[in-house]
């Protein structure tokens, strides 16, 4: 079986759409399929592309629900992100205005706002009260980490007598969702499940860039900018900034390129070495010997291979990661100590800053054309699945790809390929991929 072939891209449907739409377009979305290239750039490997066909996004002929009759919910999940709220305020826009839709819910501080036990009130939410958000960072709704029971999610929705749920979230709450999606088809519920994917790491399995990463990206070149200043403001200065990457270096690699000043990129993806020949330290110890400075951005999952296994998981499930700005701290003072080289790291750590700001333009639109078309999607019955951006276009993707597997920087792509170029750190071990 071919890559291609194991792609599976059909959408699931409620049922047939049998209701006229009252929207006033001359085109729509009916049917059409979009042609993309799956590229190095949705991959982890140096394979050849290859085609696959995805369902456009857009507002269809027909719809599946009488629109004047139903009921919206939407949640959001997991860590904040830049246009959260944008994306709250399009669907209710979207939903109240182009839909006429009587009655949306928000659910508050995530999967636990379903959870009576929690005790947290259902909000009511309308044009007006949503009109201000996109202004500020974070969510209005509020968030929480960690799975709940699908079971009593579903109870809720029932209960509620909710039609459309929208799932704001990363790649944990994706999975949250297709448990949902799964739970009402179990029941026979005529419920649409449509996520919208979240995720300040930009790692969700074959979206090309997430909303909000190109804001954080912003706020991390400042961070870079600031350790670029104070590394040059002293002999043999190193700045270090740690930015957040679990599994994935999309954030520490825009950035560096985004900002020509940082010597070394430290990713999950690329093993290093601290000592010997191809080591870190080494190179760290030319640069200063050549420069008198040097900035070093590292991402959180970095050099998880030379720092003690952690145990337990957060409350996200996710591995609890050792602290690679300690353990560079700590072997860069003792390997410059031992050669008598008088240095001062700067270390700056603007995890929540970058993702609790309010989104760039350009993330404002992105957010507000995913809350518009998600609401396209369930009013004509679409569910199971995701809304995205691939190559310039908006399509449908079903759930059960996008959460596969968490989507990893390929350092056979050309985005790697131009950090090791930027920055001179090609002759690091680890660094280049195997032939």
């Amino acid at each position: 079986m071919n890559k291609e072939c194991a792609l599976e891209t059909g959408i699931h449907t409620l049922g047939p759409c049998k209701l006229d739409s009252h929207l006033p377009y001359r085109t729509w979305a009916d049917d059409k399929s979009i042609q993309i290239f799956v590229d190095e750039e949705l991959t982890e490997d140096a394979g050849q592309p290859f085609s696959v066909c995805l369902e456009a996004a857009g507002p269809r002929r027909k719809l599946y629900f009488d629109t004047t009759r139903a009921k919206c919910a939407i949640v959001t999940c997991g860590g904040l992100c830049p246009g959260i709220n944008d994306v709250i305020r399009a669907i209710v826009m979207e939903a109240f205005h182009a839909y006429n839709v009587p009655s949306i819910l928000g659910i508050p501080y995530g999967l636990e706002g379903f959870i009576p036990k929690y005790g947290h009130a259902l909000q009511e939410l309308t044009p007006k009260g949503v009109a201000d958000i996109h202004r500020f960072g974070g969510t209005m709704l509020g968030s929480s980490r960690g799975p709940q029971s699908a079971e009593e999610i579903v109870d809720t929705l029932e209960r509620s007598n909710v039609n459309a749920l929208f799932v704001i979230g990363g790649d944990g709450t994706m999975k949250a969702a297709r448990a949902i999606s799964n739970e009402v088809h179990a029941r026979r519920l005529k419920i649409s499940v449509i996520g919208i994917p979240k995720t300040i790491d930009n790692d969700i399995n074959f979206i090309p860039q997430s909303f909000g990463f190109e804001t954080a990206v912003f706020k991390a070149t400042e961070a870079i900018e600031c350790a670029h200043t104070e590394a040059c403001g002293v002999p043999n200065g190193i700045g270090l900034v740690k930015l957040m990457g679990r599994e994935s270096g999309f954030i520490a690699a825009r950035a560096a390129l985004a900002l020509k000043e940082v010597n070394f990129v430290l990713i999950p993806e690329a093993p290093f070495s601290l000592e010997g020949e191809g080591g870190l330290l080494p190179a760290l110890e030319e640069r200063l010997k050549s420069r008198g400075h040097a900035v070093i951005v590292a991402a959180e999952g970095a050099g998880q291979h030379l720092l003690a296994e952690q145990s337990g998981t957060d409350a996200s499930g996710n591995p609890v990661l050792g602290d690679i700005s300690e353990l560079l701290r700590t072997f860069i003072n003792t390997y410059l100590d031992a050669r008598g080289m008088a240095h001062s790291i700067k270390y700056i750590d603007p995890s929540y800053i970058i993702r609790s700001v309010p989104a760039n333009a350009n993330d404002k639109v992105y957010c507000g054309f995913l809350g518009q078309y998600a609401v396209h999607a369930a009013m004509a019955g679409r569910t199971d699945m995701v809304v995205g951006k691939i190559q310039d276009r908006y399509v449908h993707l079903p759930l059960e790809l996008v959460t596969r597997k968490r989507r990893k920087l390929n350092i056979y792509s050309d985005l790697w390929r131009a950090v090791l170029e930027s920055t001179g750190q090609g002759m690091l071990k680890g660094m280049l991929p195997p032939i």
